[in-house]
């Protein structure tokens, strides 16, 4: 039985599992006029018997699925010949490698030499019986389960109790996933960035001017030195962001303002989902979008200006990519302004403001807290942007502030980086970790200061 299918037996089997037990406690309970009455609502008894059902099952199913690959892997190695099993370790993954293609069928099977073809296999088996007895595992684990709580349910269970302790505790795990996994990331690209430290110095990555992360494979090449300043990946991330933050904000705050102050409902019910699709549309499209009509549109007009303007410049990117955060602006402006109490408006319009001055007055220093926390989410967003840059900005490193000419993101120069076959310890590697390092502390910044101005300023209109 393959996995996937097996999934769907298992989750089957919890249905059952609820069937079975909200079915017992029915047969406990006597109706109005019985002396025992349930202590839970026969849906809780059944939930009860789902989870214990379900939950070991699905454990054993993904911790041995997680162990599958492994295991199979080190008996294969261990059943190949001398000459093979002899081999280093990074000749014996590319071993392996092999074996699973032809597994897959991606190798034609006349050109596949016979030791290889035994393993392939040997693989074969392994894999298979493997799925056998996971399948007859699992299901004889839930199975029991099943019988077990299903047998224990009297009508002084305390199923309630325990199928809410049971989801808190389920609760409590997923969010140490997420903690867990977020640290995770954090260490990892941390050690990385502290090799990458180790050949260039801090003060020559954040001070540097000159970004050329091109390192030759022997010392009398050209460009055997690479250049790692990230002043000018900087200067282009604030560069696009900013040009971005000046389009998507005004326009983003204004129409936020009017659907929520001065448009009807049968207008706001149309015009607000028109808007919200900007942010469904994939970032590739923007970035076509940006490259094949916007950027010769401004290379044109900058022509008949009689300015010199790059086939790709930090405009074209930073006014598409202004486009795309518009909706992530108003949609949360919008909930801001909204959420003010409506005693503020009329206590406005009992003092004989006007709309206009109720809105500039009142309703805009109410939700001023909450809009600058959207604001710098947005900045948030707009730094992280990847593809609109790629595709109408370039990948040139250039230090300047002129938005006419070619510039480049941190994020574009990581995917750079690590684009193809690359060897982790290079300087030329590591540095995208650096970069993806930077980045993440100056994300964490924003985010942090956006939560800190709606937490201190949002009491005062509480």
């Amino acid at each position: 039985m393959s996995p996937l299918a097996l999934f769907a037996v298992l989750i089957l089997l919890s249905g059952a599992g609820y069937y079975f037990g909200k079915r017992r406690a029915f047969a406990l309970d006597g109706g109005p006029a019985a002396t025992v009455k349930l202590h839970s609502r026969p849906t809780y008894h059944g939930a009860l018997v789902a989870l214990w059902c379900g939950i070991p099952a699905f454990f054993v199913f993904a911790a041995w699925l997680a162990c599958e690959t492994q295991i199979i892997t080190h008996l294969v190695v261990s059943g190949l010949p001398e000459a093979l099993r002899g081999l280093p370790a990074d000749r014996i993954n590319l071993v392996v490698n092999d074996i699973r293609n032809i597994v897959a069928g991606n190798v034609v099977a006349a050109t596949v030499d016979p030791a290889m073809q035994a393993a392939a296999d040997h693989y074969r088996s392994l894999k298979a019986t493997s799925h056998a007895a996971l399948a007859v595992i699992s299901l004889c684990v839930g199975i029991a389960a099943l019988l077990l709580v299903r047998s224990r349910i009297v009508p002084a269970l305390r199923a309630r109790n325990q199928v809410e302790s049971i989801l808190t505790l389920v609760l409590i795990a997923c969010s140490t996933i997420a903690i867990f996994t977020t640290i995770g990331i954090v260490l990892s690209v941390l050690y990385e960035s502290i090799l990458f430290f180790r050949v260039v110095p801090v003060t020559e990555f954040l001070f540097g001017l000159n970004w050329s992360p091109q390192m030759a494979i022997r010392a009398d090449q050209v460009g055997a030195s690479g250049a790692f300043g990230a002043v000018p990946v900087f200067v282009g991330t604030a560069l696009i962001s900013a040009i971005a933050m000046f389009v998507a904000v005004p326009i983003g705050l204004m129409s936020a303002i009017y659907l929520s102050e001065y448009a009807g409902k049968r207008l706001r019910a149309v015009a607000k989902p028109l808007i919200e699709v900007l942010a469904g549309i994939p970032t590739v499209v923007y970035g076509f979008f940006a490259a094949l009509t916007v950027a010769p549109h401004i290379r044109g007009f900058g022509q008949w200006l009689g300015l010199d303007v790059a086939s790709e410049s930090a405009l074209a990117a930073g006014l598409v990519m202004g486009v795309m955060i518009i909706p992530f602006v108003s949609s949360l402006s919008d909930d801001f302004i909204n959420a003010v109490p409506q005693s503020l408006r009329d206590g406005a319009y009992s003092l004989g403001a006007t709309q206009s001055e109720t809105i500039r007055q009142v309703i805009i220093p109410a939700a001023l807290p909450g809009i600058i926390g959207g604001v710098l989410l947005a900045v948030s967003r707009a730094i992280g942007e990847t593809m609109i840059v790629v595709m109408a900005a370039g990948l040139s490193a250039n230090l300047t502030a002129n938005p006419l000419q070619a510039v480049t993101t941190v994020t574009v120069q990581i995917v750079t980086l690590l684009v193809g076959d690359q060897e982790f310890d290079s300087p030329k590697t590591l540095a995208a970790f650096a970069l993806g390092l930077v980045l993440f502390v100056i994300t964490l910044c924003l985010n942090i200061i956006a939560l800190y101005v709606v937490r201190k300023y949002r009491e005062q209109y509480e």
